[in-house]
């Protein structure tokens, strides 16, 4: 693993500290050194000036969070985490869009937050003042310890508890001349210089690059790569389901607040933030999703054992394959794909809607029938059935020079049926907009609901709910973009674009 180390001797009682580096070239070093340094190029007259109204005005704000089990995670196509919850709820009561902006590295999280490509840092953060000097927190979340994360024997199942726990550090003091691993510019490195004064001993601390995130070192601890590391006392009960041979009972620090971060001069954000939370803190809601995530021990370790679990697989579902095959033909990204599905049945080949559509598509039993398809419980024969239907719909809207209007076109009718929605298209032209974009027919579309539209001369196919296929296409189209913000092999350079427009 390539990973750089700088290992500091912490001297017991002065505050000083030396540090040895590894053999590497010194200006790569240095330059890696500045990007995860949060203070790096950091100056308060630079720092963006764009609080809430700027944000209202533009109709989205955007949160920069990482991929991981408390941040945002994909689970069987969908997309979930602790704050990646937590923020679609602010947005849903803003009435704004939520984008993410994934990045794993804390120091490049707070250079975004500060140039704008970012409103809230959203990382399981604790509030410390050196941070506070570039940004400003919320009111804390929730407050939580920091904790030694270390490694039960290897034959721990067969032994006794009180066998176990005399190979198990559980004094602090008993750290003095250990390495412990932790990830740099995190709040952990701060804690160990204290602790080691307080102990009156020499701690070794090593610093690994901060895009290694603090999951991945406890991940290492599980597998013997390193001995110990510190995290925050939920994140290692999290991921301590899924490792069961990790102890995570050491605290090695008081309760700490987390909290969000903001930039500074966004006080309308800040207060709203804030005001926000408190609502939520007296809410079922709120603490019913705080068990989910970390409590739910059931909930989690299901989720965390799943090959869907994207910590630890690069697939969406256990049909990828196939539908990638089906994607090929239709000439869709297979993430497009998988995103339709996901919504019509959540990967699961035994779905049957009310009205009898079956399978992974939902496909109707006679539609398949056309397309000399019967068994629609067999995975590959339902994606291959409801491929041909949207190979059909591709034909119907052909005319759509724009393929990705036309791939809304189609999982329109996919959903409603193409009659309606082309009686949409009619309406559009009738009205003076463009049939032929898809924002001006799903205007028409949900329309279709009202007398007036319904019984319009040029429409064909009567009464609609288009509340519905309108809100399908929506639908998709979050999911997929929701895969192309977690897919690390199609991460474009997203993060260089600047979110104010």
């Amino acid at each position: 693993m390539n990973r750089y180390i700088l290992v500091c001797l912490l001297a017991s009682g002065l505050g000083l500290f030396s540090c040895k580096r590894s053999n590497l070239d010194m200006t790569a070093l240095e330059e890696q050194e500045q990007a995860e340094d949060p203070t790096y190029g950091y100056n308060p007259e630079n720092v963006l000036d764009f609080d809430l109204n700027k944000i209202k005005e533009r109709g989205y704000f955007t949160a920069i969070v990482d991929n991981s089990s408390t941040g945002m995670f994909l689970y069987r196509g969908e997309p979930m985490g602790y704050e990646y919850e937590l923020l679609s709820l602010f947005a849903e009561r803003m009435g704004l869009e939520l984008r993410f902006n994934i990045t794993p590295s804390m120091g490049d999280g707070f250079r975004k937050l500060n140039s704008g490509q970012g409103d809230i840092l959203a990382y399981n953060l604790s509030v410390t003042k050196e941070r506070q000097e570039f940004m400003d927190f919320t009111d804390p979340h929730n407050f939580v310890r920091q904790v030694l994360v270390q490694r039960k024997p290897d034959n721990w199942r067969s032994l006794k508890l009180h066998e176990i726990e005399k190979t198990l550090i559980r004094n602090p003091i008993d750290l003095i001349g250990k390495e412990v691993h932790v990830r740099k510019g995190s709040a952990y490195t701060t804690r160990l210089k204290h602790l080691a004064e307080e102990v009156g001993g020499d701690i070794l601390i090593v610093e690994e690059f901060d895009e290694l995130e603090t999951e991945a070192l406890i991940e290492m601890v599980a597998t013997g790569e390193i001995d110990y590391t510190v995290s925050d006392e939920d994140v290692a009960l999290v991921n301590a389901r899924y490792f069961p041979i990790l102890d995570v009972r050491t605290a090695i620090s008081f309760p700490q607040q987390i909290a969000w971060g903001v930039r500074k001069h966004s006080p309308q954000l800040l207060d709203t933030l804030n005001a926000w939370i408190g609502h939520m803190k007296r809410t079922n809601e709120y603490y019913a999703l705080y068990d989910k995530y970390f409590k739910s021990t059931r909930k989690s370790k299901e989720m965390v054992e799943s090959d869907f679990f994207s910590k630890n697989s690069e697939r969406i579902s256990p049909y990828d394959s196939l539908i990638k095959i089906g994607a090929e033909k239709l000439g869709w990204d297979w993430q497009l794909l998988a995103a339709q599905i996901s919504k019509e049945s959540r990967f699961d080949p035994r779905a049957e809607s009310w009205v009898g559509a079956r399978g992974l598509m939902q496909v109707m039993p006679r539609t398949a029938n056309s397309y000399g398809i019967h068994n629609l419980y067999s995975p590959s024969l339902n994606i291959k059935a409801g491929v041909k239907h949207l190979l059909w719909l591709e034909d119907v809207w052909k005319e759509i020079d724009d393929p990705i209007e036309k791939s809304k076109f189609v999982l329109a009718s996919y959903n409603v049926g193409q009659g309606h929605v082309q009686d949409a298209a009619r309406l559009a032209k009738k009205y003076g907009t463009n049939p032929e974009q898809w924002e001006d027919v799903a205007k028409y579309l949900r329309l279709k609901a009202k007398k007036k539209y319904y019984m319009d001369p040029v429409v064909q196919f009567g009464y609609c709910r288009g509340d519905e296929p309108v809100d399908y296409v929506e639908d998709i189209l979050y999911r997929y973009g929701r895969y192309l913000q977690m897919d690390k092999s199609a991460a474009v350079a997203a993060d260089d674009q600047p979110i104010v427009e």
